[in-house]
């Protein structure tokens, strides 16, 4: 099975240059711990399971950004 393009620019491309890639697997890494943490604190004080991912992918949602996506990014 292929792997699956995770990182695309806005016009549905894939983001292809290796340093820009390690950067972001760089990120998603250095988040994975704090997010497993505060899953586990939920089910720890006795949240389900699916209503803390539910909480985490809202806190991703509403997440806003003063930077605008960037087409023209080489």
């Amino acid at each position: 099975m292929a792997q699956e393009i995770r990182w695309k620019k806005p016009d549905g491309s894939p983001v292809a240059c290796k340093e820009k890639l390690k950067v972001l697997e760089e990120n998603l890494e250095e988040l994975k711990g704090p997010i497993k943490d505060a899953l586990e604190d939920a089910l720890v004080l006795g949240c389900s399971e699916a209503s803390a991912r539910r909480a985490l992918h809202a806190l991703i949602d509403a997440i806003q950004t003063d930077v605008k996506e960037n087409p023209d990014a080489i």
